[in-house]
């Protein structure tokens, strides 16, 4: 094993994937197990006009997104070629491990939080170890079977859950529209605090400086990350919108997982608790953000320390592995929750478009 960072080579066709699958690969890792709770803290920092929280979030992405592209346009093959062709062998390296185990971390707190939330409302006995075992290992045989699997997995982690979405209108039934009103009635400093808050939510794009090389046609793939950045802007709102209207304020403040808690007043003739139908499903949402993100961290620890893909995925799925089982209270699970969106809002607010400026300065002295 040597600290020689691999050369980046184009994929082969067959490795690779259309560009318009990006819109799924941008949305399914957005999309995690924080749909399901977001509303409650965004709406502890600005009440319910934090609906425009989720609107800025989403525009700055749409930024986020168009600095990766530009970043990545030029020869640079991924982040890992980035990193050492700005800051050189070690300190690209450095910074290359730091992004990878960020990744890990990223997916690991969208897993744990899922396995809290099935032992909270489906299995309470079911211990951490045995479902973040299982999990990882289904996330390990896709990453194995290569990028394309991968994908796959994103594709039916948006495709097989729509029908969530709609049932998520269920609580329309007994909203009251004036708790939206004044519509306008906030501070620039509290929609600033709820965007902030609003971040872990989105974080997930970030990963296209890693799969970038492995997109047919790259540059026309941009179009499609926009529609992915959009759709989940929309599914934000939309969720956004329903909660506030279906809760007050004070009891949005006492119910952890609003979303969850609405799916109650949904009745339907074949099935009593659509709760736990919805949890069910919605482990195809988090299968993308766990598989992909897995697949990330493995791909860039290969590039940077010259081992074979399979050795890299062992040792990023026994970390993930061992990351879940460390957290076991409330308390810790939200620490890292907290911890991962402090870090990913420095990386996606602050460190890529340094990234960028700095790429910019070293393309216009090379003319």
């Amino acid at each position: 094993m040597t600290m020689n960072t691999v050369p980046a080579k184009t994929p082969k066709e067959a490795l690779m994937i259309p560009p318009y699958l990006v819109f799924y690969l941008i949305h399914s890792m957005q999309v995690g197990v924080g749909v399901l709770g977001f509303t409650r803290y965004i709406a502890d920092i600005a009440g319910f006009r934090a609906w425009m929280s989720v609107l800025l979030t989403g525009f700055l992405f749409h930024i986020l997104v168009w600095l990766m592209y530009s970043i990545l346009n030029d020869k640079d093959k991924d982040l890992v070629s980035v990193h050492k062709n700005a800051f050189g062998k070690w300190i690209g390296g450095l910074l290359t491990f730091v992004f990878l185990i960020y990744i890990t971390f990223l997916a690991m707190t969208v897993l744990r939080t899922y396995i809290e939330v099935v032992q909270i409302w489906i299995f309470p006995e079911l211990p951490t170890w045995a479902i973040s075992l299982s999990i990882i290992l289904i996330a390990y045989y896709a990453v194995t079977s290569g990028f394309r699997v991968v994908a796959g997995i994103c594709f039916l982690g948006v495709v097989i859950p729509l029908f969530l979405y709609f049932s998520a209108l269920a609580p329309l039934e007994f909203a009251t529209y004036r708790n939206l009103m004044p519509l306008f009635d906030t501070s620039i400093q509290a929609q600033i605090e709820a965007t902030k808050a609003m971040t872990l939510s989105f974080l997930g794009p970030e990963l296209l400086l890693i799969y970038y090389p492995f997109i047919q046609e790259p540059k026309k793939s941009q179009k499609f990350a926009h529609f992915g950045i959009m759709f989940t802007t929309f599914i934000y709102l939309t969720v956004t919108i329903v909660t506030f209207v279906f809760y007050s304020e004070k009891q949005l403040a006492t119910t952890i997982w609003p979303t969850l808690s609405a799916w109650k007043v949904l009745e339907l003739p074949f099935i009593e608790r659509f709760e736990y139908l919805g949890i069910a499903t919605w482990m195809f949402v988090v299968m993308p953000n766990i598989t992909l993100g897995l697949w990330g961290a493995s791909r860039a620890l290969k590039r940077q320390i010259n081992i074979s893909h399979r050795k890299a995925i062992i040792i990023i799925s026994l970390m993930a592995f061992i990351i879940t089982i460390a957290f076991t209270t409330r308390a810790q699970i939200d620490a890292l929750n907290t911890y991962v969106s402090f870090t990913g809002t420095y990386i996606v607010y602050l460190y890529i478009p340094f990234l960028f400026l700095i790429l910019t300065l070293r393309r216009k002295l090379r003319k």
